[in-house]
């Protein structure tokens, strides 16, 4: 098993921040990987698999995170979370 640690940064775009809904579609995302995934804000740290951790993390609209992974998937799972990020968490037209 591969303990790779693969990273990215990504900005909340969203005009409401980091707040329930968006917080359950990352953690909803990171529970389909096997990696240990962790969402961080300037030196806090959040499981990306729990909703609450995720909203401590109070990101507002323009808020820096990098997202970082590792396990087996941990590219391919850091990918699909920035992919929820780039698209502001709407459906993909």
């Amino acid at each position: 098993m591969s303990k790779e640690t693969i990273s990215r940064e990504v900005v909340v775009g969203i005009e409401q921040g980091l707040h329930a809904r968006p917080a359950d579609l990352v953690a909803r995302e990171a529970r389909k990987w096997q990696s240990r995934i962790e969402l961080v804000a300037d030196r806090q740290r959040a499981d990306g698999k729990s909703i609450l951790e995720l909203l401590t993390l109070a990101a507002e609209a323009g808020t820096r995170l990098v997202v970082e992974a590792t396990g087996p998937d941990a590219r391919e799972a850091v990918d699909a979370i920035g992919r929820l990020f780039d698209r502001n968490f709407t459906e993909q037209t």
